[in-house]
């Protein structure tokens, strides 16, 4: 039996809306793309992990042991869907991050099998609205760190892609594991490409049939 049922079951999702999604490790360009493909789709936007979570997800890590913050970090994800769906009502959606994010990231950090994080999640996937399409954004290195070279507001997790050894590799490893298994998944590489750039390719991709 389903336990999604009542007053825990997924809302519904207007027709002929979408939810598209950002996915890649810190400092890669998500934010920036999220905006302008917002402009140009006249979309929503979200941020996974929204608020009031964001407040409090360093407290969380610096705290809470690896199952309890993967709780943490589902509730954030269900919140967001929710969100999704209230947006959906008004146009489309663009997610910088959002469900391969936190997987890949969580077994990442804490070097956890990929595929038990994908097992615990799973009972809950019906509640979460699935993307239209997933791009999952790649870099080289020196791209990257380019990249966050420039960025103002680095984060811990941004300091960490480089300073914690095998971080970056066990993230990039993550993520591909995750696009692979994703029927949304569309992957594109970045080296050499402007945001404008990956924008209009990305434009042109989603007004393809059955984007």
């Amino acid at each position: 039996m389903n336990p999604l049922r009542g007053k825990y079951a997924p809302g519904d999702v207007p027709p002929n809306r979408r939810l598209y999604v950002l996915e890649g490790v810190s400092g890669i360009g998500k934010s920036t793309l999220t905006g302008l493909l917002a402009e140009r789709l006249g979309a929503t936007t979200l941020h996974t992990l929204p608020e009031p979570l964001t407040a409090w997800s360093a407290q969380v890590n610096t705290t809470l042991r690896p199952l309890p913050q993967l709780g943490f970090y589902l509730s954030g994800l269900l919140h967001a869907s929710d969100l999704v769906r209230d947006a959906l009502n008004h146009g489309h959606v663009i997610a910088d991050r959002y469900v391969s994010s936190v997987m890949a990231c969580h077994a990442a950090v804490h070097g956890i099998d990929l595929d038990q994080v994908v097992s615990l999640l799973g009972p809950f996937e019906p509640y979460l609205v699935a993307p239209a399409r997933t791009f999952y954004l790649r870099a080289s290195e020196t791209t990257l760190r380019e990249r966050l070279g420039t960025k103002r507001d680095l984060k811990k997790d941004d300091t960490d892609l480089f300073a914690v050894p095998g971080r970056l590799k066990a993230l990039l490893a993550n993520f591909d594991a995750v696009a692979a298994r994703d029927p949304s998944a569309i992957v594109l590489e970045t080296d050499g490409r402007t945001p404008e750039q990956l924008a209009t390719l990305i434009d042109d991709i989603l007004e393809e049939p059955d984007a």
